[in-house]
């Protein structure tokens, strides 16, 4: 038997907080109490006095070893997924993207088996970069085969893995018969690509160019054309990763409507801006923040904030996908539609919102909680044994120590990436041992 107690903790659920001692019992938690570590013997015992205990993090949004022309994200599921549990976080969902023309089942298999090297918990949306009859077919069988709970569509990237609206909406009509979750990136794609051909022309093709070319239009557009397909279809349906203001208004008429949506924002989009795209910067200082959808303006992130407080988002995730600076951001150095677009954080999320949000007092202990662990849990499947500190759940714990101090830095991270986007960051508060 392997057994742990935790004592003399704090600890922070998505509804309440309170002192309690924790005991752990073959991968499970078995019982919340009072206890007398003496009645315990063969127990390990973890005091955590002066610490809070939160359930171990999901985040449900990261990419590793994503293939791109300019080579694999530079994190792999080994080196990504030991930054995660350094974090804090010991469950990640990532994403089959299978190439056109791949059976689904194959690039599901292939995924899985890659997978496996993650040192955290690891499960996989599946991604639909084309739509036909034989598609559905073949998303419908891996449905039922692989237990598939969520799916992904881009309406970017349209020349290789986005799909237009009319596929959406049939991909969504089949999502909604099967109890699945679609997760959109919302960027019009056409839109997109149109500005981008009008800059290059114009000869604009500075890294900083990569966000004239995405303006927040695009997204706010492409939004709420999915909020009216999911009203139509009556899909679940998860908006990933949203920076505008006008993203958000959406989202919350939405769901006074009472349509059946979830949004999700990442860290980088609550602390950092648009300034980062300076075009009297050089190169080297704008390449490492090129994402999609790009950074906004403060005014944008307001309201984020505001959205995390009144309960509008559903997660924070990071959206974890970093290449290198050199060797692979700076081949778009003359050609910004080029550049891999992509950031990390995955190790980040919780002491850069527990720092920023809670300590701010922007959000509430409990609303990080929410945020970070139970409720990405519920919305992918995982309700009943993630997410929550209650008898039955996996142990998945992270004692979390308040009165840390550091900076954020790419001497220090843990991810493998030669440039760190929050470089000289101050950071609050850190995981201080995790049990996965």
């Amino acid at each position: 038997m392997n057994a742990t107690l935790i004592i003399n903790g704090t600890l922070v659920g998505p509804d309440s907080t309170t002192v309690a001692d924790l005991e752990l019992v073959d991968g499970k938690i078995r019982s919340i109490g009072n206890f007398d570590p003496q009645l315990f013997p063969g127990y390990e015992v973890i005091d955590a006095s002066g610490k809070l205990v939160f359930p171990g993090a999901v985040d449900p949004h990261v990419h590793l070893a994503l293939p791109v022309p300019a080579g694999n994200s530079c994190d792999d599921f080994l080196s990504g997924s030991r930054a995660a549990l350094a974090g804090g976080t010991t469950t990640i969902i990532d994403f089959v993207t299978p190439r056109r023309g791949q059976p689904l089942a194959e690039a599901y298999l292939l995924r899985l088996a890659e997978s496996a090297a993650s040192v955290v918990n690891c499960r996989l949306h599946l991604g639909i970069s084309e739509w036909s009859p034989g598609v559905r077919t073949e998303l419908q069988q891996c449905i039922s085969t692989f237990g598939i709970r969520s799916v992904k569509a881009y309406l970017a990237y349209r020349d290789s893995i986005g799909i237009d609206y009319p596929a959406l909406k049939e991909l969504m009509e089949v999502a909604a018969r099967s109890g699945v979750v679609v997760m959109v990136h919302c960027e019009e794609g056409e839109m997109i690509n149109s500005l981008q051909q009008r800059l290059l022309k114009e000869g604009k093709t500075k890294p900083a160019y990569h966000a004239i070319s995405r303006p927040a239009e695009t997204e706010v557009v492409a939004i709420e054309k999915v909020i009216g397909l999911a009203a139509q279809t009556g899909c679940a349906t998860y908006v990933v990763h949203i920076s505008t203001r006008g993203g958000v208004n959406a989202i919350v008429a939405a769901k006074r409507s009472g349509i059946k949506i979830f949004a999700e924002t990442c860290p980088h989009y609550l602390l950092l801006d648009e300034s980062r795209y300076g075009l009297n910067l050089s190169n080297e200082s704008v390449l490492p923040y090129i994402m999609s959808p790009p950074l906004r303006t403060l005014y944008d992130q307001q309201r984020l904030w505001e959205g995390l407080c009144d309960g509008t988002f559903d997660v924070v995730a990071t959206d974890h996908c970093p290449f290198n600076l050199f060797g692979q951001k700076d081949q778009g150095s003359d050609d910004f539609t080029k550049i891999p677009s992509g950031v990390g954080g995955i190790e980040h999320r919780l002491p850069l919102l527990y720092t920023y949000g809670v300590l701010e007092k922007r959000i509430s202990v409990n609303q990080f909680v929410r945020l970070v662990s139970t409720k990405p849990a519920e919305i992918f499947g995982m309700g009943t044994c993630k997410g929550k500190l209650e008898p039955g759940y996996d142990a998945d714990i992270v004692i979390w120590d308040p009165e840390y101090e550091s900076t954020i830095s790419v001497k220090n991270h843990k991810q493998q990436c030669d440039s760190e986007i929050y470089q000289g960051v101050k950071i609050i508060g850190k995981a201080d041992l995790v049990i996965r």
